[in-house]
């Protein structure tokens, strides 16, 4: 962070700053501010129409829930700028993120980066700091966003051919430049990547971006992404993070969660399990429906639940067994951790972490013991596995039923969340989706861009 915002932005001949945070749908939004407004709002912040967390991905308010104290009539919540994430985004602009607060100076707890923050908190309170890597999977197609949007976002190329052959290297140059550009983005925004790659289907990539704290590791993913997209756009390509845009293999937004203390990673065990990992994903297995409804947020969200395909299907958890929705990885001092298998590429980390975190906080608490692990494949199972909820409407009712992660997310989170998804399925199924169709044309207008 700057000692001095005046020299750091005179120093850097900053003629913009963009202010940046994430709606509930992971959508990247913001204002850009002169110089002079960005230093005279750091203390009041910055007024946005509350109507930022109250419109859908199709620019339609949503009706019938609200939080306790909105009225309805656009008054103004503040983001406020983290100024440790300040940087030089770009020549002449520089780029900082923040999280939301109303005009009383409480957070809002619609905003997912200070549900993140208060789980971070919790964690610390009981002497643990987290430590997350997120894995970013998307698409990236030879047309550019404008021929994308007249094609109505079908039939476009994938970049880099249409062998679709996990860890492929034989790709053409323009996936390359691709992937290289972004690399060297990164790098000079001081995000630490540790590696890309080609994945499963066509056209798709694979960026693992190193491990951090909670909340820098979601303002690494959403940094990420709008990297991706800029890129893209400036080679004449586009990028999509849906779930599944097509009827290939789905995308996924696997994370990976390890706890410490003085240092220490204490998941590690010589055996095995901890008794902290053990009882932190006690607390995750027994939520995991209820946050699915985070990890799986929109329609399409749940078209990537194909069995054999990759994403879980199963609520289990096994070590070192990838078909599972919770990999343990164990025995390494280091690298000892959980992967959560669940999410797609269109769920926003921050909540998705938030819930992760917020289960694993009531399996501390409650000593929560975890299923026996499973060792076997976890796809194509007879009944009697229970299995993660596969449609919008099915995981909003899990939440709804769930009191255990409630209880540490806050039920006016949960609530207004839940209102926003029924909201989904209703535009859904009243504009023009046919939920007896596969992927519809009403799915890749609304998802294809955003978030």
């Amino acid at each position: 962070m700057p000692e001095n915002i005046d020299s750091w932005l005179a120093e850097h001949r900053i003629e913009s700053v963009r202010i940046e945070g994430t709606n509930l749908e992971g959508a990247f939004i913001g204002k850009n501010v002169s110089p002079r407004k960005f230093t005279s709002g750091l203390k009041s912040g910055f007024a946005f129409a509350d109507v930022a967390f109250g419109l859908d991905l199709g620019n339609a308010p949503q009706f019938g829930f609200a939080m306790p104290s909105w009225r309805g009539d656009l008054a103004d919540i503040f983001l406020h700028a983290d100024l440790s994430t300040l940087v030089e985004w770009s020549p002449g602009r520089a780029s900082v993120i923040g999280g939301f607060w109303d005009p009383d100076g409480d957070p809002v707890s619609a905003c997912p980066r200070n549900a993140l923050q208060r789980m971070t908190r919790l964690l610390a309170d009981r002497g643990y700091d987290a430590k997350v890597a997120v894995e970013i999977e998307a698409t990236v197609f030879e047309e550019s966003i404008q021929e994308a949007r007249i094609k109505g976002y079908r039939g476009l190329t994938p970049l880099g051919g249409n062998a679709g052959s996990a860890y492929h290297l034989a790709k053409s140059k323009d996936w390359e430049d691709y992937m290289l550009a972004v690399a060297r983005r990164l790098e000079e925004l001081h995000i630490p990547w540790e590696a890309w790659g080609d994945e499963a289907a066509s056209g798709q990539i694979e960026f693992n971006v190193a491990p951090a704290d909670p909340v820098t590791a979601a303002d690494y993913w959403a940094r990420t992404r709008q990297v991706m997209r800029e890129v893209a756009f400036e080679q004449g390509r586009c990028v999509t993070f849906m779930a599944k845009w097509c009827d290939e293999y789905g995308q996924a937004s696997h994370i990976n969660v390890s706890l410490e203390r003085d240092g220490e990673n204490v998941f590690y065990d010589e055996f095995g399990p901890s008794q902290v990992m053990t009882h932190f994903l006690g607390g995750v297995m027994a939520t995991l429906a209820a946050a699915t409804s985070f990890a799986l947020p929109a329609i399409t969200s749940y078209r990537r639940l194909q069995e054999l395909e990759g994403p879980p299907t199963t609520i289990a958890w096994g070590v070192a067994n990838k078909s599972t929705a919770v990999r343990a990885v164990v025995g390494h001092p280091k690298y000892s951790r959980l992967e959560y298998r669940t999410p797609g590429a269109d769920a926003n980390i921050y909540l998705v972490l938030a819930a992760v975190l917020a289960g694993g906080v009531a399996g501390l608490d409650g000593k929560i013991e975890p299923p026996e692990p499973f060792d076997d494949m976890a796809w194509c199972l007879p009944p009697g596995m229970p299995k993660i909820p596969n449609t919008i409407s099915k995981a909003a009712e899990a939440l709804r039923a769930d009191t255990l992660l409630t209880g540490v997310l806050g039920q006016e989170l949960v609530d207004y969340w839940l209102g926003t998804r029924q909201w989904e399925w209703l535009q859904f199924h009243t504009t023009g989706g046919d939920p007896d169709a596969g992927l519809t044309e009403w799915e890749s207008n609304r998802y294809f861009e955003l978030p």
